[in-house]
């Protein structure tokens, strides 16, 4: 029997480092599902597909195939073979995904191949729609969260480094829009489902939020007699 750890919330939360530190600690393995549709938003980047075009967007995800593998315990993914995971975290990317993860169509694409996974391994996913619809049975789910200036200062401070040009301001309201976005979108919204333990990072270091979701974790897997 797999154990599995869903972890949802807004952007910017700091899920996918959280998410990949805590799988590492646990030996779980660890879904990156945000990565898989970066993935496919490239794939519609390329192709200049428009997304509110049902018939194109059917036929160009025919032409997608998306697979993840590992490499040095590191999540990578492939856009019809290609290697493209220092390709997606562009903004560009970005805005893509919120709007086009949007799709019932894109959703049901992801959705068989994340669920295959966690079947067989104990796995820690992050995105979204996890614990509410991809995995509703996980063992631990967590709503991870922050206050909106806290993941724009982040955001912010991610896209200085990257050296794009980005007012403080502008980060702000790209934050509050895809929040608006991923709560009001009509297939799988972003919201805490009712097990869910809320984890507010506003105010916790990166060490803290591991040490609090590894804590939960193992009490979990102590209850069910996984963990020893």
């Amino acid at each position: 029997m797999s154990f599995n750890i869903a972890i949802d919330g807004p952007a910017g939360a700091g899920k996918s480092t959280i998410a990949r530190i805590a799988a590492q600690r646990l030996s779980f393995i660890y879904v990156d599902t945000g990565a898989m549709y970066r993935t496919i938003a490239l794939a519609l980047l390329r192709s200049g597909t428009d997304v509110e075009d049902e018939t194109a967007l059917k036929a160009q995800l025919e032409q997608i195939s998306v697979k993840i593998g590992y490499e040095n315990g590191e999540q990578q993914v492939y856009l019809n073979g290609e290697n493209v995971s220092s390709l997606i975290r562009t903004e560009e990317v970005s805005d893509m995904t919120s709007r086009s993860s949007a799709k019932a169509q894109v959703r049901a694409k992801l959705t068989d191949l994340q669920r295959e996974v966690a079947k067989k391994e104990n796995v820690l996913m992050d995105g979204r729609d996890i614990g509410t619809v991809i995995l509703p049975d996980a063992q631990l789910k967590i709503y991870l969260t922050a206050s909106v200036q806290a993941r724009a200062q982040r955001r912010y401070r991610e896209l200085l480094e990257k050296g794009e040009a980005v007012t403080l301001e502008e980060t702000v309201k790209d934050i509050e829009a895809r929040d608006y976005r991923d709560m009001h979108r009509d297939v799988a919204p972003l919201r805490q489902a009712p097990d869910a333990v809320l984890v507010d990072s506003s105010d916790m270091t990166v060490e803290e939020v591991v040490e609090r979701i590894t804590g939960l974790a193992r009490e979990r897997m102590e209850e069910t007699g996984i963990w020893k």
